[in-house]
């Protein structure tokens, strides 16, 4: 709803017309189940978009990290806005940091991509997989269940709950999930006037840092549950047409003991291109075993 009312705000400012936000509960909102085991991939997106396709309502925000790579027939992705920050936060007891968690200290997260990460880093952690708001979550660790929590700061922010934060991990430790931080506003592609519409409120510099985050998800054909990070940053260069893209990607395994991580360079304008080029090397490299995909890279040709 805190997303929802931001996206609303920003549209009425722009546009000057009124907005109705219409709430609907999610299999992912009401299950306790680990994400994995519930399907993982649009257990947050498929009520909404049921809703859009329906004529329920018009447009549906969702966090773009959540939506599944592959759109459905009959909505397209009308806006991506400015991405807040894509960083992973830690809420520890004690105001500690991560590095300063006594070996054995419980951490808790709902991801793998963030518990195959923390257990990466070889510090002894107890990494729990929990469920939950961010309220929920965050009372865990005030009621001395878990000594730290690790979530988005982008959530935390939007809820105006920072306060919580005692350290912002770095990306290029624990590498964000791909379209972290920003918000994916979808219409029925039938509505060309509306859809036209709210692309005033499309970011021309978060665009393509998640289209490249989100092309090498898809080359991985991995969903938004599986141990995959990606974060891309935009540089200017002297003219729009000069800008570059900069993404790094990860491949880990559940218990952190593999992992594969690559980065990559190119222009904004083949940001989809840069994002599956990394993932094929990745793959190259052994990264279908570790996220379970199927996909097989092609062999060269023996000739005898």
């Amino acid at each position: 709803m805190a997303q929802a009312t931001s996206v609303a705000d920003a549209f009425t400012a722009a546009t000057g017309r009124d907005v109705e936000l219409v709430e609907i509960t999610t299999k992912g909102d009401v299950s306790s189940e680990p994400l994995a085991t519930m399907g993982g991939t649009g257990v947050f997106v498929s009520a909404l978009r049921e809703a859009v396709l329906d004529g329920r309502v018009d447009v549906a925000v969702h966090s773009l990290k959540d939506l599944p790579t592959a759109s459905p027939d009959g909505l397209v992705l009308a806006a991506v806005p400015e991405r807040a920050d894509p960083r992973d936060a830690l809420c520890a007891r004690d105001g500690l940091g991560l590095a300063q968690l006594p070996p054995g200290s419980t951490v808790g997260t709902g991801s793998p991509r963030r518990a195959a990460q923390l257990r990466a880093l070889g510090l002894d952690l107890e990494v729990v997989e929990i469920r939950g708001n961010v309220d929920t979550r965050l009372r865990k660790v005030t009621d001395g269940q878990l000594d730290a929590v690790v979530l988005a700061y982008a959530g935390l922010g939007r809820l105006g709950r920072t306060e919580a934060v005692t350290e912002i991990l770095d990306p290029l430790q624990l590498v964000p999930a791909p379209g972290q931080g920003a918000l994916a506003v979808e219409c029925r592609a039938a509505d060309g006037e509306l859809t036209s519409v709210m692309s005033v409120l499309d970011d021309p510099g978060t665009r393509p840092a998640v289209v490249a985050e989100r092309a090498l998800l898809a080359e991985l054909e991995a969903g938004c549950s599986a141990p995959v990070g990606a974060y891309a940053v935009t540089a200017e260069g002297e003219t729009p047409e000069e800008d570059e893209l900069y993404i790094r990607g990860v491949v880990i395994s559940g218990d952190g003991s593999m992992s594969i991580r690559k980065s990559a360079t190119g222009s904004v304008t083949e940001a989809e291109r840069l994002g599956r080029e990394l993932a094929r090397e990745m793959l190259e490299d052994g990264a279908g075993a570790v996220v379970g995909a199927e996909k097989l890279v092609p062999k060269k040709e023996n000739v005898s």
